[in-house]
């Protein structure tokens, strides 16, 4: 078996959870970060839904984040892990799509969390009710605005800054402060 590649775009960033031998920034082209998935379990719960991150399809959209290698002995073990943290309401899609490294170019089949937009998870919402939804909502691995202040917080270490997650942060530092 080959290496085995992971894009990561939201909470991998700061926590794979995985074991990685390699990073590199890629692009993914024609799908965008997105708060469009209603969070029942990690950032939310049934009663009180949080939000987190997803791939949402959007022709001409890049996606900027990091590829996580993995070699050959690791790469069951991490499909398995990956499966039951990313699958675990079906909202999103196991894929493969091509990535685009920052350095040198080289296109990569990498797996690929997106969401389903025909599941009930997926929602369109605008930046303010978000920002309402992550300043109140916990789930069983913490507060919503966690994980939206770690998600910004790390794409910002890499030089890769998200306008909606930055504005999102203001308003909600600004929303808990009222």
């Amino acid at each position: 078996m080959d290496d085995l590649w992971v894009f990561g775009y939201g909470s991998l960033l700061w926590n794979p959870g995985f074991p990685v031998v390699e990073t590199r920034v890629a692009r993914l082209h024609d799908w965008h970060r997105s708060f469009c998935m209603s969070s029942i379990h990690h950032r939310g719960t049934p009663e009180a839904p949080g939000l987190v991150l997803a791939l949402d399809h959007k022709p001409g959209a890049i996606c900027h984040g990091i590829a996580f290698r993995v070699e050959p002995a690791d790469a069951d073990h991490t499909l398995a892990y990956l499966r039951e943290r990313e699958l675990i309401s079906s909202a999103y899609l196991e894929t493969r799509q091509q990535v685009e490294f920052a350095e040198g170019g080289r296109q990569e089949n990498v797996l690929t969390y997106v969401i389903d937009p025909a599941h009930e998870q997926y929602c369109t919402l605008d930046l303010e009710e978000q920002a309402r939804i992550i300043a109140r909502a916990v789930g069983g691995r913490g507060p919503n605005d966690e994980y939206l202040m770690n998600t910004a917080r790390h794409l910002h270490a890499l030089g890769l800054p998200d306008p909606d997650l930055d504005w999102l942060v203001e308003r909600v530092h600004a929303l808990k402060a009222a």
